[in-house]
């Protein structure tokens, strides 16, 4: 539709209860098993002949291989469709999770403008997967920032059918639901990275690690201040080893460190000692910058904890797309 059915009153809350009502009545499941989900322009009511018409034509064409055709038809400023599929083993019984994602501007935590959809037939309580998809999300899709804006929508849904025939994970201390925490974490990783290098009008993926800090709040937000900067982002941009911008978003993120402590590495090329300033090869620096992946690691020295967050260069493309596209 491309409508994000935000602010358009009850009018909009029951376009989506028909939404539901429809998609039951098209392929003979109840309202209540469907998820709702939208994303585009706020404030336009949905058009919902041109809705009901998508959701006949999707019941028509319900397959087991119609998944990468669902990925393609949720994007909107994206580039590529972002999908992912893993099988894992679960107490002797193979679990297999799929997941597919949209999302590439006004992306900042928490989530932002973005949908996503994982399914999994492992045997798990209600319980358990919310807390699964809980600890998920946190290491990955609210660790993610592509422009600093955040949206009125935003959709994460986790549904497991239960038919793996492991028995049923209801333990959230349990080693099969670390094992479905640590498979769930890695596909919503991968995603997560995806959205960021496909930022509107990316052309790097950046990935900002903060180590050794005192809490695993302050890695956190150090991780994800750095990323979102606009600064930062610019400079990754440009191809400028201006580390400058890298403590100066640092020292402005309410995290606690001693400045003298700090050290900071461009890929595996020193930059900051002690926190200051060292001799570094620029030339070295200006191939690690002309690459696609930007890794800078930032330690604090004040404690054991890590975060790490994901965002993209800052270009004149982004001003473009924005400027010519009513998002």
């Amino acid at each position: 539709s491309g409508c994000a059915n935000a602010c358009t009153g009850k009018e909009g809350l029951a376009a989506a209860y028909k939404m539901a009502e429809f998609a039951g009545e098209v392929t003979g499941y109840k309202a209540e098993e469907f998820f709702v989900a939208s994303t585009g322009v706020i404030g336009v009511p949905l058009p919902m002949d041109k809705v009901k018409q998508g959701i006949k034509e999707a019941g028509k064409n319900l397959s087991s291989k119609a998944g990468a055709l669902a990925a393609q038809a949720i994007m909107t400023t994206d580039t590529v469709p972002k999908e992912m599929a893993i099988e894992v083993e679960i107490e002797g019984k193979q679990v297999v999770l799929g997941a597919m994602a949209k999302g590439s501007g006004m992306i900042h935590p928490n989530m932002a403008t973005m949908l996503g959809f994982i399914t999994t037939d492992v045997a798990i309580t209600k319980e358990c997967l919310q807390k699964a998809l809980v600890m998920a999300n946190e290491d990955s899709f609210n660790m993610v920032t592509v422009d600093g804006d955040t949206s009125t929508n935003d959709t994460l849904v986790a549904l497991a059918n239960g038919q793996a025939g492991n028995a049923v994970i209801a333990n959230p201390v349990s080693e099969a639901f670390q094992v479905f925490v640590t498979a769930l974490k890695k596909v919503c990783v991968f995603l997560a990275k995806m959205i960021a290098r496909d930022g509107e009008g990316a052309t790097k993926l950046l990935e900002v690690k903060v180590i050794n800090a005192s809490s695993r709040e302050d890695a956190r937000k150090a991780a994800k201040t750095i990323a979102g900067s606009s600064l930062v982002k610019a400079t990754i941009f440009g191809e400028d080893a201006n580390w400058g911008r890298i403590v100066c978003a640092l020292g402005y993120s309410g995290t606690e460190f001693i400045p003298e402590n700090v050290v900071v590495y461009l890929d595996d090329l020193l930059m900051v000692e002690n926190g200051s300033g060292v001799d570094f090869d620029e030339a070295k620096a200006g191939r690690i910058l002309g690459k696609e992946k930007i890794v800078i690691t930032v330690d604090l020295q004040a404690g054991e904890f890590t975060g790490t967050a994901w965002g993209c260069d800052l270009s004149y493309e982004y001003v473009k797309i924005n400027a010519d596209y009513r998002s």
